[in-house]
């Protein structure tokens, strides 16, 4: 296949082919010139000096019906040596051979590489993210760039309304670790360029600041970028594939949520171990209101976060015959679709006991939206750790945690119903079971049944809170009195458990 140079004056031939020291000692002329090696290649040099590899070949047809003329730019010398020249040639003939274009092939390459180089993994990894989630990053930093740093509860601000994405909390969760662990790691480096042992040393980095669990949900996350990558085609494999795992420490087993009704069997025993507890609790010198939460929370069997998070205007009907607690559905645990769920709101229907730590309450918090503010801005809630911080100062660390009321009254309220339902002669489980479900607000897989049941067996609910409410709230004092007590210790004088 033969070329023409057009375009070029004052050229030089040379039959010859180059070597090393010709092309090292070729000097700029007034105009510029070439020289030849063979088989196409040439050297194209300057008047300012510069030196160029090009090629000549024909490919296709003009607009005359003649084999067009081109010319492919193969790279400056020195940058790409005489040899390197002679092999990209070499490739472009043979690309010749199989009817392709070598400038066309050469500006794929290019473009593959260019959008290599703007995908970088956090590019793809924050695309990824935002489709996931529903947040808009760009919105989120607005965010934290105008108020500080960003409060999950205040996700609405940066959220898609139009996406249903992962809940607020998973959502907080997951990013923090790409920024945290991944970004640092191997977020400027195109996908393509990120193999198994990178995100190995990564993952294993996780894991040496003992965040085992971490290690083996950063490695789903990066898995499941890599995926959308593939499908994009930026990149042809997964660097962090399942079998990974096998690389990584053992995540440790999942601990039960301790419960002071751990190890025994009968409900009697159960109960005095909760009565006990909670009247540890009542006289450790504390804020009333962490006092009341705890018992309200004891009451309702509801998440700590719910409890935390409450708000005054999310109960009806306390003076009347049906108090009733709203939990609106975007509080409650789940993922996006659950928290929009249409007539998706917990209802606890409230024992005698529990509207008298609200009446209770009232006058320590009632001018607030918060049941329970934080005790330096009002407009905060309570942390879940000030629950988990008293029943540690009443001794019960490791013994009982604020979810492990929910666990007691599964225990209790459940046993009691089979052991009535056998009295009566009725064989299998007690139909209560179901119910003390619903007042636990367990998810039942078909979501439709879910949602038709919110509000379903409301009379058994109320009998059912009223009587694990006589059961629990045995020899405690009124509310009310907690109001004038000391919330602190003294330096000197009366020391713990002293209920003065």
């Amino acid at each position: 296949m033969r070329g023409k140079i057009h375009g070029i004056h004052g050229t030089e031939s040379d039959a010859m082919a180059l070597n090393d020291a010709k092309v090292k000692a070729a000097k700029p002329k007034e105009a510029a010139y070439k020289l030849t090696d063979g088989g196409q290649l040439f050297l194209h040099v300057t008047p300012a000096g510069g030196k160029h590899w090009r090629m000549n070949y024909t490919f296709g047809k003009n607009a005359a019906g003649k084999p067009a003329q081109k010319t492919l730019t193969i790279g400056a010398y020195p940058i790409v040596s005489l040899g390197e020249a002679r092999e990209a040639r070499d490739q472009a003939k043979r690309l010749l051979l199989d009817g392709r274009d070598p400038s066309v092939a050469k500006q794929l390459v290019r473009k593959a590489r260019d959008v290599a180089i703007e995908n970088t993994f956090q590019v793809v990894a924050e695309r990824w993210f935002e489709k996931r989630s529903g947040w808009s990053l760009a919105k989120l930093d607005a965010w934290i760039a105008q108020h500080g740093s960003a409060r999950v509860r205040d996700a609405h601000h940066w959220t898609d309304p139009n996406v249903r994405g992962w809940s607020a909390v998973h959502s907080d969760d997951v990013l923090k670790s790409l920024r945290r662990d991944a970004f640092p790691a191997i977020g400027g480096l195109p996908l393509a360029d990120i193999d198994t042992q990178r995100v190995l040393e990564l993952l294993h980095a996780v894991e040496q600041r003992g965040a085992i669990e971490s290690a083996h949900r950063l490695r789903q996350r990066i898995s499941d970028i890599f995926n959308v990558g593939m499908v994009a085609k930026l990149c042809t494999s997964d660097p962090a594939p399942v079998a990974l795992n096998k690389l990584l420490a053992d995540k440790p087993k999942a601990k039960k949520q301790p419960s002071i009704i751990d190890g025994t069997d009968d409900n009697d025993e159960r109960l005095a171990r909760l009565r006990e507890l909670l009247k540890k609790c009542e006289i450790e010198r504390t804020r009333a209101g962490t006092k009341f939460a705890l018992r309200l929370l004891a009451l309702t069997a509801v998440r700590p976060g719910e409890i935390s998070g409450a708000r005054w205007d999310e109960f009806e009907g306390l003076d009347g015959p049906a108090p009733l607690w709203r939990i609106p559905a975007a509080r409650m645990k789940g993922d996006k679709e659950r928290k929009e769920e249409v007539g998706g709101d917990h209802l606890v229907p409230l024992s005698r006991q529990a509207i008298e730590v609200l009446d209770a309450l009232r006058e320590v918090s009632g001018r607030y939206e918060l049941l329970f503010p934080s005790e330096r801005r009002s407009h905060h809630s309570i942390s879940e750790n000030t629950l988990r911080a008293l029943l540690i100062r009443a001794g019960y660390y490791q013994r009982h945690v604020p979810h492990g009321f929910r666990a007691a009254f599964s225990t209790i309220m459940n046993e009691r119903a089979d052991r009535a339902w056998r009295e009566i002669g009725q064989p299998g489980l007690s139909p209560d079971r179901a119910i003390i479900d619903l007042m636990l607000a367990h998810v039942p897989g078909n979501r439709v049944e879910s949602a038709y049941n919110r509000a379903a067996y409301m009379p058994r609910r109320r009998e059912l809170a009223q009587e694990w409410a006589d059961l629990l709230i045995v020899d405690l004092d009124p509310p009310a009195s907690q109001i004038s007590r000391p919330v602190r210790y003294a330096a000197t004088g009366p020391g713990r458990g002293d209920a003065s």
